[in-house]
């Protein structure tokens, strides 16, 4: 059962032009939608189902600069400074809180790699710094784990994906940006080589430029139009326990399982070790590109090929404008939660922090992560057609960057100096 979302009232007037159409209407693509509205700059949101129906609203609400790429950073520290603004911004409570976040290690191999990662970002001033296990136990107490220390970061924070996209929504709306809710882009329209308008199922509209957002539907959306994007989908499943008395607000994950304190007193829980991978073509027609990730990462996956695998393949690769288009066809998708990841997470959680034995589970849930082949996003311009800029392939760090994510495309659309250096989202890494 998918997280309740926020409430939006979307516009009812269809345009018939704008200066700027985004593609998709999740987090990224409504924090792009908020800085141009802001600007004065009209923009029409075009969601095929409902707003921020898949994984802006099920993922677990992490907002870190821990683990990350060194030259990721800089994008996720100016996330935390608008993250930190956003609540007067848009006039509402996000779920924004500053509580730090934590990774715990069982052995030196895993500490090794904390070490390593905390060397790497030592010139970026960040406040992370390893944690023996003694501090482990004062920062999060009751805990049975036999940890060998822990990597802490307390600037990291969380928000809540229920509330967030929503909030951005209703204060770009208010702002002069048009939002559509059940409203499919089938394809792009071009004049003299360029991006002039796009093909809705509702009717064209005339733009100067578009911004895809679509998360792990932009891969098809491109290969329409002779563009690959190299994005393959991973499944995380999550559960939220009842309210419920707990050790920390600090979020913290453990090699097996990882938890972080929810709006309403309860925990959003995942098997941090596992994702499920369920094969689809593009696994063939992809898989060389990630050989290198594969080898390294071959234990967090739960591979199976099954009912995904043929659901994916009856949809269309290539449609023209007048066609039904797959984003019709597959208006949200909803995995199913595997619960076997769930109960394992919920157990490993049990032995580390007994207090978690009184947990009662109110919702699980999952949810689809579009992950490029070096887990970096792709935020930049396509070469190949003027007019298009992409904000796309998060690879699960989308909900925590989106403030400056969605910016950075703004900027890029806009032609505003960037809020950061966008060299290392850039397309043409991929061609």
């Amino acid at each position: 059962m998918a997280p309740t979302i926020a409430s939006v009232h979307t516009s009812s007037e269809f345009p018939s032009s704008t200066s700027v159409v985004i593609i998709g209407g999740g987090i990224i693509g409504l924090t792009a939608a908020l800085a141009l509205a802001e600007r004065n700059i009209p923009v029409v949101v075009l969601e095929k189902g409902r707003l921020a129906g898949e994984q802006s609203s099920r993922n677990l609400g992490w907002v870190r600069k821990t683990s990350r790429h060194a030259e990721d950073i800089p994008l996720a520290q100016a996330s935390d400074r608008l993250w930190a603004q956003m609540p007067e911004r848009v006039g509402a409570d996000v779920g924004y809180r500053q509580a730090g976040i934590m990774f715990v290690g069982r052995n030196e191999t895993q500490m090794a790699m904390h070490e390593g990662w905390l060397k790497s970002v030592s010139a970026l001033e960040l406040d992370s710094h390893l944690l023996s296990k003694r501090e482990i136990e004062t920062l999060v107490p009751g805990g049975k784990g036999n940890w060998a220390g822990g990597i802490y970061t307390p600037s990291d924070g969380r928000a809540e994906p229920t509330l967030a996209s929503s909030a951005i929504a209703k204060a770009a709306m208010a702002k002069g940006a048009l939002i559509f809710e059940q409203c499919a882009v089938r394809t792009l329209v071009t004049a003299a080589g360029k991006v002039s308008g796009v093909v809705t199922e509702k009717g064209e509209i005339s733009c100067d430029q578009v911004l895809l957002a679509g998360g792990a539907w932009s891969r098809r959306f491109l290969g329409n139009h002779g563009v690959e994007l190299p994005t393959l989908p991973l499944v995380c499943s999550v559960l939220r326990t009842k309210p419920m008395e707990g050790p920390t607000d600090i979020a913290v994950g453990a090699p097996d399982f990882s938890f972080r304190k929810h709006k309403d007193g309860g925990f959003i829980i995942t098997q941090r070790g596992k994702l499920d991978a369920f094969l689809t073509l593009d696994h063939l027609l992809l898989g060389t590109r990630y050989l290198p990730a594969f080898r390294a990462q071959r234990d967090y996956l739960e591979i199976s090929c099954g009912k995904p695998f043929f659901k994916d393949l009856a949809l269309a690769r290539r449609w023209k404008a007048a066609n039904v288009s797959p984003f019709e066809r597959v208006r949200v998708q909803d995995p199913r939660a595997n619960m076997s990841l769930n109960n394992d997470a919920m157990n490993n959680l049990k032995a580390a922090w007994p207090i978690f034995e009184h947990a009662q589970i109110e919702q699980a849930w999952a949810g689809t992560i579009d992950v490029t082949p070096d887990s970096i996003p792709v935020i930049g311009p396509v070469a190949k057609i003027p007019g298009l800029t992409l904000a796309t392939g998060f690879s699960g760090h989308g909900f925590g960057t989106s403030p400056a994510a969605g910016q950075l495309a703004a900027d890029i659309v806009s032609g505003n100096q960037p809020i950061i250096d966008p060299a290392p989202y850039r397309f043409e890494r991929f061609v």
